[in-house]
């Protein structure tokens, strides 16, 4: 049996009197990290330089940080509720401001998206990692410890723990670990609001050397809230959507175009006459390989990622295909409250069907490839991409400048997956252009000075004007279908480059039904559907009250009106000059802005309310 403590403190010294001075420690990407005792550890070897203490990870969770004074009264309650109890990671702050002591080291693989820009030290030590090679990278640099959140459950008397949301990479460590190529000890933190998941992950006490148990360290889970889902991303998620085959196999990425993906696979289930109107409406001229038909066989799910989304297609009826009684293979977890409380609820028929994994399971074909061949029917691995070039190359986690944005993650790997399966693609989501400053840029570029996807694995990119699909095409025929899904702002641009070098002919014309992909016809387009209720802003759910949820869509425009002084003005003026209805005023006390008092809170309950107002006109 492991060696039980209640206190941080001492299984920090039991770790250090167990292992040695030099700690090499893997933290579990995300959700898993057992927080308590990465902060005992830090801390000790703060005060002892002696230590040489090295963390290894991926995704370090940190609460929201407001940026500017309204944003602070909009987020700060936000926080409060739903992340009040949850310990930070002490050694992030170090971190950021370049202050960790000289022998303390934090390595990671993968960032939280965009949080770790300009940190030197963290751009310095990043490693850019396969999901599946990182285990081997961890067990290389000398892994000796390995601290994780666990489930915990009594069973005939005796303890049991379970991985629950992060299999991903600690399976992979235990399994190399019992081969003889790794030696390391597992040490547990129990959290109570922690599900325990079958399958692999459920472990006998002995695979552990200590655990940490006592309310004193249980802590409320890290839940990010889920955010409203904009048109674009609507829009990609339905284009999605439309390429998802009834009896096929479906894996999804990060963020809000999952959430979309999903419940347009649910309003096509449900009502495939609906299903079909909005993609008329949406698309200029249909996509061939449009499908429209309900999910009567049904969907296998296998992600390393599981999300609220997943749920939501059990919930619906449409994940049903099971293999060897599994409809849904993941490697781990990470969302809003609700999505952690739906797994503790579910029965035990209904978890089993359910099951964590190694990542080396969900993310490659190697170990029982003629089993996973014949379950990964028709796959559809659909990623997000922040640009990509007229080429097809894809560029998902890094800068050309060399900064690392998030991580290449698992991306490469359902890629290449793609193209080992039969009737499997790759489907890279990307947000045709994007706000930058006051101006709009293209996320399509001619060229770029870094790629995550080579050209050569290009598959189907879609964006919210519609589908490219680029496998197998020569390179002019990669570019026209590009420009087709392209923002129309930038078509003569991108057009241009290419022909200019020689890779377009000169007489070339992008087609009238393509030269309307505007924003404004994307939202027109979806309307009728949004009124419906079809297509709602949060369609699993929020953790943001109904008030909160009227602000967001205010303050996003806010947010764009700051790029233009001529609209901000224009806000501030209107906000001046009307009075606010009963339900605006219910958003402006929310905010602290009901009675203004100074000449900022005067300007700010102005800017709102303009912004409430036209909030609801779009």
């Amino acid at each position: 049996m492991p060696k039980q403590f209640s206190d941080p403190e001492a299984i920090a010294e039991d770790i250090i009197r167990d292992v040695g001075q030099k700690l090499v420690v893997g933290l579990p990407l995300g959700l898993g990290k057992a927080n308590h005792i990465v902060n005992a550890l830090y801390a000790r070897a703060s005060a002892d330089r002696s230590i040489d203490l090295t963390f290894f990870s991926a995704l370090t969770l940190e609460k929201p940080r407001p940026d500017n004074p309204l944003e602070r009264r909009f987020i700060t309650p936000v926080i409060d509720r739903l992340f009040g109890g949850y310990p930070d990671l002490a050694y992030a702050e170090p971190l950021r401001r370049g202050e960790l002591p000289p022998n303390i080291r934090v390595i990671e693989f993968f960032f939280l998206a965009g949080r770790w820009l300009h940190v030197a030290s963290a751009q310095q030590n990043y490693i850019s990692a396969n999901y599946t090679h990182a285990a081997s990278y961890l067990i290389a640099a000398g892994l000796n410890v390995v601290t994780q959140l666990v489930a915990k459950r009594i069973v005939d008397g005796v303890p049991r723990y379970s991985l629950s949301c992060n299999t991903d990479t600690t399976l992979d460590g235990l399994r190399a670990r019992n081969d003889g190529r790794a030696a390391f000890k597992l040490v547990g933190q129990v959290n109570s609001e922690l599900p325990f998941m079958p399958g692999p992950g459920d472990l006998p006490a002995d695979e552990f050397s200590a655990v940490l148990d006592s309310p004193a360290t249980d802590f409320p889970l890290f839940a990010p809230p889920s955010e409203p889902i904009s048109d674009t991303k609507y829009a990609i998620g339905l284009h999605a959507a439309g390429l998802v085959r009834d009896g096929g196999t479906l894996q999804i990425g990060i963020g809000q175009i999952g959430d979309a993906l999903a419940q347009g696979l649910i309003v096509r289930h449900r009502d495939p006459a609906q299903f079909q109107g909005i993609m008329t409406r949406l698309s200029p001229v249909p996509s061939p390989a449009l499908e429209t038909a309900s999910f009567d066989k049904g969907l296998y799910g296998v992600s390393e990622m599981l999300t609220e989304a997943f749920i939501g297609l059990i919930d619906a009826g449409i994940l049903t295909r099971a293999v060897d009684g599994v409809i849904l293979h993941g490697a781990f977890f990470l969302g809003p409250k609700s999505f952690y409380r739906a797994l503790r609820e579910m029965t035990a028929e209904q978890i089993a069907r359910i099951q964590m994994m190694p990542v080396s399971f969900t993310n490659e074909l190697y170990g029982g490839e003629d089993e996973k061949r014949a379950a990964r029917i028709d796959a559809r691995f659909v990623n997000n991409t922040m640009m990509a070039t007229l080429l097809g190359a894809a560029v998902s986690d890094g800068l050309d400048n060399g900064q690392v944005v998030s991580g290449v993650g698992g991306q490469y790997n359902f890629v290449a997956q793609a193209f080992a399966l039969h009737g499997a693609r790759s489907i890279l989501a990307l947000e045709a252009a994007r706000q930058a400053g006051a101006s709009a840029q293209s996320n399509i570029r001619w060229s770029y000075a870094h790629e995550t996807i080579p050209r050569h694995l290009r598959d189907i990119i879609v964006t919210e004007y519609g589908v490219a699909d680029l496998r197998g095409k020569s390179d002019a025929d990669v570019i026209t279908a590009m420009l087709q899904v392209a923002d129309s702002r930038f078509q003569d641009e991108l057009a241009r480059a290419a022909k200019d070098a020689g890779k377009l002919p000169k007489s070339y014309e992008i087609p009238a039904a393509h030269r309307e992909n505007t924003p404004e016809r994307i939202a027109a387009a979806l309307k009728p559907a949004r009124e419906a209720g079809l297509l709602p802003s949060f369609p699993f759910g929020s953790d943001f009250t109904e008030v909160e949820q009227r602000l967001i869509p205010a303050l996003q425009i806010l947010q764009q009106a700051q790029r233009a002084p001529r609209d901000l003005a224009s806000l501030l003026w209107r906000g001046l000059t009307r009075t606010p209805d009963a339900a605006d005023k219910e958003c402006l006390a929310r905010l602290g802005l009901d009675r203004p008092e100074s000449f900022s809170e005067r300007a700010y309950h102005a800017l709102v309310s303009a912004a409430l107002e036209r909030s609801k006109q779009t």
